[in-house]
């Protein structure tokens, strides 16, 4: 195991019996500070038959200020537009991200819209973590003579701060991962499915929005996400069949620090009967260039391995989607983990980034990929 892993503080959420918007599941939640300086959580509530809300919760600590309850507080998000629901009635509103955006003064939530067209790049916003506008769908200009609008997407974050595209332009910057065809775990596996591109797209990508200031303050210079960076393959065995981004961009002592997810083949997997296992890592980012890989853990820093991880909805989960830093308790270099428990539950988990991470990574930290690298893949 790497040098850094993350200790469990146990199980913080769990599908509420009584209320049937939570009877498939509590998972994958966003988290947020509001302005009242409370810790908000925004889960995913999954109803019957697939139907998901995405919720508001506050978080209740205990007096050493560990995370120990939620209070409920009702719902952010429905299925109600086009790109949420499907003629039938089901519809998703899924996996969210929250942050605070500085230069905008108010918080950017990306979630993942659920419709016949399959996932998609979500947007909304709000002032206060309570009350929500929808901004619309993320819209995608193509990289080189690979189209990004259009596709399957996930996993999307945005960072607290304006960062300079590669053409020193103040955009919004966004994690985010495309499912591009053949690039999920169960086509991976089979190997009579033709994949020729699968090695190069299964990559975590960042993309910029640009925004100029003038005398009413910011606007935004365009409505889509351009100038776009592959920023991560899958390169340990624990991430081989695929790789996501996971909680927002938040500064630590050496950068911008994200747990990600990486996806492997379960031991009791069979051709018959393929299982996985999702397991999360951490990457540290330049903080001027955040294209660039200042460091990668080879090994995950949480793994499947309490009982309401590997038995659940889906089995075999931890996937990371919440962060916070602990400045409220005077500890900057803390932060806590909000996961989903194999897609049923939410764990909480805490680490302190230690002050000699980059320096023992040795030849371990990477450069973000480059086009290159994506076409030599490719071919």
């Amino acid at each position: 195991m790497t040098e850094l892993c993350l200790r469990r503080l146990g199980q913080l959420m769990e599908p509420d019996p009584a209320d049937p918007q939570e009877a498939e599941g509590v998972l994958n939640p966003a988290a947020a500070r509001g302005p009242d300086g409370a810790l908000y959580l925004f889960p995913r509530y999954v109803a019957k038959g697939n139907f998901s809300r995405i919720g508001i919760v506050r978080v209740q600590f205990d007096d050493a200020g560990d995370p120990v309850g939620v209070e409920r507080l009702g719902i952010a998000l429905e299925p109600e537009t086009e790109y949420e629901t499907w003629p039938d009635g089901r519809g998703g509103c899924e996996d969210p991200r929250v942050t605070f955006v500085e230069p905008l003064g108010h918080y950017v939530m990306t979630y993942t819209a659920w419709s016949q067209q399959g996932p998609r790049i979500a947007i909304a916003h709000s002032h206060d973590l309570l009350s929500w506008q929808r901004v619309g769908l993320a819209k995608f200009t193509a990289y080189h003579d690979i189209a990004m609008q259009g596709v399957d997407n996930k996993d999307a974050s945005v960072f607290p701060a304006f960062i300079d595209d590669p053409h020193d332009q103040p955009s919004v910057a966004m994690l985010h991962r495309p499912l591009f065809p053949g690039t999920r775990p169960e086509d991976i596996v089979r190997p009579e499915i033709d994949t020729p591109d699968s090695d190069a797209l299964q990559t975590i990508w960042i993309s910029y929005w640009h925004w100029r200031e003038d005398q009413h303050g910011y606007e935004p210079t365009g409505h889509r996400f351009v100038s776009h960076r592959p920023l991560a393959l899958p390169e340990f065995p624990w991430e081989k069949l695929k790789i996501g981004a996971g909680t927002p961009p938040v500064l630590c002592r050496h950068g911008w620090l994200i747990l990600y997810h990486g996806v492997q083949e379960a031991p009791s997997s069979t051709p018959d009967h393929r299982k996985y296992l999702y397991s999360a890592g951490l990457m540290i980012l330049d903080r001027e260039r955040p294209h660039h890989v200042l460091y990668r853990s080879p090994e995950p820093v949480l793994i499947p391995s309490r009982p309401e991880e590997l038995l659940g909805t889906v089995d075999g989960v931890v996937f990371p989607t919440g962060i916070d830093r602990r400045d409220d308790i005077g500890q900057p270099e803390r932060f806590d983990v909000y996961y989903g428990m194999a897609d049923d539950r939410i764990g909480v988990a805490t680490f302190t980034v230690p002050a000699t991470l980059l320096e023992a990574t040795g030849d371990r930290g990477r450069v973000g990929i480059s086009f290159r690298d994506i076409s030599a893949r490719a071919t």
